[in-house]
């Protein structure tokens, strides 16, 4: 089935372009005075935090899209508040009196509920990303709750401790940095690491601390870490680039960087910057760009009756995305296409990059 025939071609958009202003602004929290134009809906975006490099680029995505629908988009940010994040979408369907669509990434797994369901109440159309209880589904919010958009965690976790094992010989002690462990995403990613570590038991995990996605909590248990450990250290895991860049740091303290290699997930430009230095063995990107601008355009052309949710195949529902490995032998050639050319997005190209739908 490809319901984007039916799809007006909004044109394409120049996305190096807009990332320029990735680090700028703080989050909208409060609208301008004016007027919502008549029929247009609100396009917001619920993110964490604006500080992750992560997330300042999902912000450029979805103001790309934005932008090329001529529509007002709000970006808030819960700064890992679950009860500022929900209180904040909250606000703004009241604003918007329902006409919105929202991309989220629910600051915890238990957030997505209280989310949709407001949404649903609202009449608004919602997308949400990573995080969401097992038992909350698009199907039974139609049409409100239009999509999920996950990647799979388990493999990802798995893959880049299998080449931070290969990286070091197969063989010696590492640590490992969690995310938030609430999380959808953190859960998985530490569940690939232990899948990983049973089929090599020549890998000691000598610890295992959470650092909650942050570089800054990522550096200060690196040091620690480093201070019990010393050189029985032969790697890093880190759940994400944000932490594995924290984690870069303390090791450029102790003059380690590039000696005891990192692995990370997100394909940040500082984490692609170290695996072109060799101080990281490799990142993940689910490219956040298109996470921002695509959770969007899924919802806007639900919202606007361009196809109805509720005649969509499973895997339009709830769905894996791509992911891109990058890696010593290919980071020449993604930094070439992803950072110094400039690439153009299909904003309704809203299946292509779909994987298969979520496991139960």
């Amino acid at each position: 089935m490809n319901d984007t025939d039916s799809i007006a071609r909004f044109g394409q958009i120049n996305r190096r372009t807009l990332m320029m202003g990735a680090g700028a602004g703080l989050a909208v929290a409060a609208m301008p005075k004016r007027l919502w134009a008549q029929g247009a809906p609100t396009l917001v975006t619920s993110i964490r935090s604006l500080s992750n490099p992560y997330h300042a680029v999902w912000k450029t995505g979805a103001e790309a899209y934005a932008a090329s629908v001529g529509l007002e988009h709000v970006t808030l940010v819960s700064e890992g508040n679950s009860e500022k994040g929900i209180a904040d979408i909250k606000a703004m369907l009241a604003k918007t009196g329902g006409n919105m669509v929202l991309n989220s990434d629910p600051n915890d797994t238990p957030d997505a509920r209280p989310i949709v369901e407001a949404c649903k109440s609202a009449g608004a159309s919602v997308v949400t990303q990573w995080n969401k209880p097992a038992d909350l589904h698009p199907r039974d919010f139609n049409p409100n709750y239009v999509s999920h958009i996950e990647f799979d965690g388990i493999a990802s976790g798995k893959q880049i401790a299998e080449i931070l094992f290969k990286t070091i010989g197969g063989s010696g002690g590492i640590v490992a940095l969690g995310g938030l462990i609430s999380t959808t995403a953190a859960i998985e990613r530490k569940k690939g690491l232990d899948e990983a570590l049973a089929a090599n038991p020549n890998i000691k995990l000598l610890d295992f601390q959470v650092a909650n996605w942050k570089s800054t909590e990522a550096f200060d248990l690196t040091g620690n870490l480093l201070t019990r450990f010393g050189d029985e250290i032969k790697g890093v895991w880190a759940a994400n680039d944000d932490m594995g860049t924290g984690a870069l740091e303390a090791l450029r303290a102790e003059g380690l960087a590039g000696k005891v290699p990192i692995v990370g997930i997100d394909g940040i430009k500082t984490a692609v910057d170290a695996v072109r230095t060799g101080e990281f063995a490799c990142t993940i990107t689910s490219d956040p760009f298109w996470q921002g601008g695509m959770g969007l355009s899924i919802g806007y052309n639900a919202h606007m009756k361009k196809f109805d949710p509720a005649t969509q195949p499973p895997e339009h529902r709830e769905f894996y995305g791509k992911v891109v490995s990058i890696t010593k032998d290919n980071v020449e050639e993604y930094y070439k296409n992803n950072i110094d050319s400039k690439p153009t997005m299909d904003w309704n190209d809203l299946w292509g990059r779909v994987t298969g739908a979520i496991r139960a």
